[in-house]
């Protein structure tokens, strides 16, 4: 695994972390946008590990 996948591992986790904090405190319409951004991420890691494989 290279720096930039992990790199964007981590990226999704963060903003996974806290997007489950703004649910929690604010709810789910103003945790939207670190959630989707948490799965661009997640989506873009896996699209680079499946480009890699081939």
């Amino acid at each position: 695994m290279r720096l930039f996948d992990v790199i964007l591992l981590a990226l999704c986790v963060v903003g996974m972390i806290i997007g489950i904090y703004e649910v929690m405190a604010v709810g789910l319409g103003q945790a939207y946008f670190p959630i989707m951004m948490s799965l661009l991420f997640f989506f873009w890691f896996v699209y680079r590990k499946k480009s890699t494989e081939a």
